[in-house]
């Protein structure tokens, strides 16, 4: 059997359909049908022949049936919405295993999805519940713009995506040969068409995969999740940073600055009595002094099986107002999806309501 349709490079699946008797044009017309028709069901094609739509039944794996026969390789497992009216939907591959993305709404008219790039997750930040059932393995190029697709689908038709985040279950740089290439699909202009400078790829601070990126010459954001001013609360609630410091992280997104000319942003989750004092603050706005970074504050969003506490409105406003005084930008975000574990640090394998 070949692979889902997804995974293949524009090019690739060219080559594949008109090997298989297409007009070139007629890939084009399919094309339309999956990025800007919202469909991936070949029988709502209408514009392609009874024959070209069986064939894409025949030289591509499917899901459902009859009418409802679809070119996606996951199913729709749940989907839930919050009273901010936040999205979540759980997608369930052929091997049984489970992701999570996000469809976040603003009062800016912004329609944002929120990407998983892995099945679970292998950092093992202490506050995040992505890694509590451990990682499993990388999506596929295809299984990352599946999500892309489906949270593009919940749109009206007048509406499609403005923004993506790749913010969700996983390590990004742990899969940029995946998630790179959906990222060009997702952004080009018979994709869907988004905006590079409207992409932000979030890392847990791995310095080799952000010089990777840096490499690359990526024309996406960058955002780093810092979450502590100095290594001994890094390492304490961030295991992975044991490994090389955070000295090396900000380095690494040093260069990334350097290469891309692209402002990086530091996410904070802050979480009472750990990382959230005045003190804490003046010594984070010393580490990025001089530099063309925003720090973006999170308010802990809690997970049933964690401990960590959210701090109080007064605490999230002081440490925000030292960071200023510091000269550091600084953004608090806006607390979304939290209703059904759709926010920052709540994503899983497990839909839950």
């Amino acid at each position: 059997m070949t692979s889902p349709i997804l995974d293949y490079e524009p090019d690739e699946l060219a080559g594949c359909l008109m090997s298989a008797g297409w007009p070139r044009y007629r890939v084009g017309q399919l094309r339309r049908w999956i990025f800007a028709r919202k469909t991936a069901e070949p029988a709502k094609m209408t514009d392609l022949s009874k024959a070209c739509r069986a064939q894409l039944t025949q030289l591509f794996p499917t899901t459902g049936e009859g009418e409802n026969r679809s070119l996606f390789s996951g199913e729709l497992a749940a989907v839930s919405r919050g009273g901010d009216g936040t999205q979540k939907i759980l997608l369930q591959w052929p091997d049984g295993q489970r992701v999570e993305a996000v469809l976040l709404r603003d009062d800016r008219d912004h329609r944002t999805a929120c990407l998983s790039t892995q099945v679970g997750c292998a950092m093992r930040c202490a506050f995040c519940a992505s890694g509590l059932d451990g990682f499993v393995r990388n999506l596929t190029r295809g299984e990352i713009l599946e999500q892309l697709l489906r949270l593009n689908a919940l749109l009206p038709p007048t509406e499609r995506l403005t923004h993506i985040v790749v913010m969700g279950m996983g390590e990004p740089t742990l899969n940029l040969d995946a998630l790179i290439p959906a990222l060009a699909e997702a952004t080009s202009a018979d994709g869907l068409d988004i905006g590079n400078r409207r992409v932000t790829i979030s890392t847990v601070g791995r310095p080799d995969g952000i010089r990777k990126m840096a490499a690359m010459n990526l024309p996406y954001k960058l955002a780093v999740s810092l979450h502590a001013p100095d290594d001994e609360v890094r390492n304490a609630i961030m295991p992975s940073n044991r490994g090389w410091g955070i000295d090396a992280v900000i380095s690494a997104a040093d260069a990334y600055f350097a290469a891309t000319g692209r402002r990086v942003t530091y996410e904070y989750i802050l979480l009472r009595g750990v990382n959230d004092s005045a003190d804490q603050a003046r010594r984070l706005a010393n580490r990025l002094n001089r530099r063309t970074a925003i720090v973006n504050l999170i308010p802990y969003n809690p997970v049933e099986e964690l401990a960590f506490r959210r701090p109080d409105d007064a605490a999230v406003l002081r440490f925000a107002r030292t960071l200023e005084g510091e000269g550091i930008q600084v953004k608090v975000r806006f607390r979304k999806g939290d209703s059904i574990d759709a926010a920052c640090g709540q994503l899983r394998r497990r839909m839950t309501l």
